[in-house]
């Protein structure tokens, strides 16, 4: 799917090792081929396809590869089959939909607009997009590029308000959900929360400002300039694409089935194109000829929160740091396509990956090209030996009095965490062993850098978690355990009205057990966490009951991931 959580890229990090003697040669090879900047010598070649045999298996999907160089498409070659059914095999030249690796090319479009003085980065959203409703937040373009907006993604907007698994969502109704909100996930700014709908709307700004559709606009001003003669956008399912790849998705990486594509949407994706088409976008990162380095620089310029702090995400490009080196890289995932491309602009050098079978694996070969073609100049500090804690240290000395921290604990999103004593030790979710450095402050034996500091006051017991992955510790109160009595259920039953997406959801009551239903979708068992969250695996999957001052149910609020804060009313018993 196109990535609707939030938005941080994890590669999977894979070592390619080599004894000495070859990474010599291979220095040598490589310097030999970056100068001449034509083709790899075939030592080095068979390297790289060698990191790509995995996908060369017969009969199965595959994935296309592309190294670019300077001006110069150095490696293209493709593995395996593009369309099963009609055993076509992958080649540089297949067409692939680009799922979010499209987003780069909207906020280019964005780039080269205000770099023409007709529209400021800095504007609100409603100066070219009067029609979208006020939510009492004044929100930028700038939000819309850097995610910073608190808009709802439109994805998940239409999976809940009931597009089934085989319906399509259009760019036309994406944007009639998108006018039907009436509030935000948070107020602009304030986080960085991956959202769709920030691109669909930064599409339409593309046409409200250029007088020209998106299509026609992303053609003239980036693909005919750059002589990406095969790349377009469509957000028309039905139309043509010759040499479309198909794409396939498999539980055992043997028997694939197809995998519809059922988003045709513009700006957060839309994109098809071919990675010999896409060489010459990595080339105009160091090279422009669309726009010029300036244009780069509005492209590829960090964003900011509220609160000053800088965040990794440009327009629709990450940029961080690989192997010392300043990278750019997006990837997109939908249906079975899994695509990703990654530039080093100080090294001229750009890498192309896109595959049709639904391995995520993809992500990650990005990494493995890098071994190969970037040289590592990070600063080698002397290894110091890893502090290894011996469990008899998680023994607690007064076990009881820490049974009061036990119990399942949940965060504001639906995020989960449960806490108990056995042994004497305490244990998270069963299976990792925790430590009591001070205090109420415990650590993962295996990991003391992530911490969790509990918090008790005369009616609520929380826990504070504390990660060098998280910008902010994430906060979790514990939930009173239940008795889920036939007659605490069927006081949950009703309907459920979301007037923001016009839907309407039914908690039903079935031997000892509530339901989720709803005309569009499976009924989805319902499973209480206390007296007032509701998990379920629908598309409701953590909601917060909402109670009246006398204590009464009146509705519910779906907070779940990045979805927060929609409100459901309960308008029938």
């Amino acid at each position: 799917m196109l990535a609707i959580v939030r938005f941080r890229i994890y590669l999977s990090l894979k070592v390619y090792r080599m004894k000495k003697t070859g990474l010599i040669l291979l220095s040598i090879l490589l310097t030999t081929a970056l100068v001449n900047a034509q083709s790899l010598p075939d030592s080095l070649a068979k390297q790289v396809d060698l990191l790509f045999q995995k996908y060369a298996t017969p009969n199965t999907p595959g994935c296309v590869v592309g190294i670019v160089r300077h001006d110069s498409l150095l490696y293209a070659k493709g593995y395996g089959l593009a369309d099963l059914e009609h055993q076509v095999p992958n080649t540089p030249e297949s067409i692939y939909y680009m799922c979010s690796v499209s987003k780069q090319l909207t906020g280019y479009a964005i780039a080269l607009l205000a770099r023409q003085g007709k529209l400021k980065l800095d504007d609100d959203m409603h100066i070219y997009l009067p029609w979208m409703p006020d939510f009492g937040h004044r929100i930028s373009v700038r939000n819309l590029l850097n995610h910073t907006s608190g808009i709802r993604d439109d994805i998940g907007l239409a999976v809940i308000a009931g597009l089934p698994p085989d319906g399509m969502l259009t760019q036309e109704l994406a944007l009639e959900l998108l006018k039907k909100q009436r509030t935000l996930n948070f107020p602009p700014g304030e986080k960085f929360s991956y959202s769709n709908s920030n691109y669909v709307l930064l599409a339409e700004i593309v046409r409200a400002v250029s007088g020209e559709s998106f299509r026609s606009f992303t053609s003239g001003h980036i693909f005919q300039p750059l002589g990406m003669t095969v790349s377009r956008f469509i957000d028309d399912n039905q139309e043509l694409v010759t040499n479309r790849v198909a794409s396939y998705t498999s539980g055992d990486g043997k028997l694939f089935k197809n995998s519809y594509q059922n988003v045709y949407t513009l700006g957060d994706g839309g994109l098809f194109t071919s990675v010999a088409d896409m060489a010459h976008w990595v080339m105009n990162f160091y090279e422009p000829r669309a726009g010029d380095m300036q244009t780069i620089a509005l492209l590829t310029e960090k964003g900011r929160l509220n609160d000053g702090r800088e965040i990794p995400y440009a327009s629709g490009i990450n940029v961080n740091t690989s192997r010392g080196w300043v990278q750019y890289v997006h990837n997109g995932g939908l249906a079975g396509f899994r695509t990703i491309i990654a530039v080093y602009p100080e090294l001229r050098t750009g890498f192309i990956v896109f595959g049709n079978s639904g391995n995520n694996d993809i992500y990650g070969e990005i990494n493995q090209l890098a071994t190969l073609f970037i040289p590592d100049k990070r600063q080698k500090t002397a290894a110091s030996p890893t502090m290894r804690r011996d469990s008899a240290v998680a023994e607690l000395k007064t076990p009881d009095e820490f049974q009061r921290l036990t119990g399942n604990y949940i965060a504001e999103n639906g995020y989960r965490l449960r806490f108990e004593i056995r042994d004497k030790r305490l244990w998270l979710n069963g299976t990792t062993l925790l430590v009591n450095d001070s205090a109420l402050h415990f650590s993962p034996l295996s990991n003391p850098a992530v911490h969790y500091d509990f918090h008790q006051t005369a009616v609520a017991v929380g826990v504070s978690l504390y990660s060098p992955a998280l910008s902010r510790p994430i906060y979790l109160e514990r939930t009173k355990d239940v008795n889920p009595s036939d007659q605490l259920l069927q006081g949950y039953t009703g309907t459920y009205t979301c007037p923001e997406l016009d839907c309407q959801y039914r908690i039903e009551f079935r031997d000892h057990q509530l339901y989720f239903t709803n005309a569009a979708h499976l009924p989805a068992k319902i499973t209480l966490l206390g007296t007032d969250h509701l998990l379920s695996d629908g598309g409701l999957d953590h909601v917060v009951v909402i109670r009246d001052k006398k204590g009464r149910i009146s509705g519910f609020e779906l907070n779940s991931g990045e979805m927060m804060h929609l409100r459901f009313a309960r308008t029938s018993p």
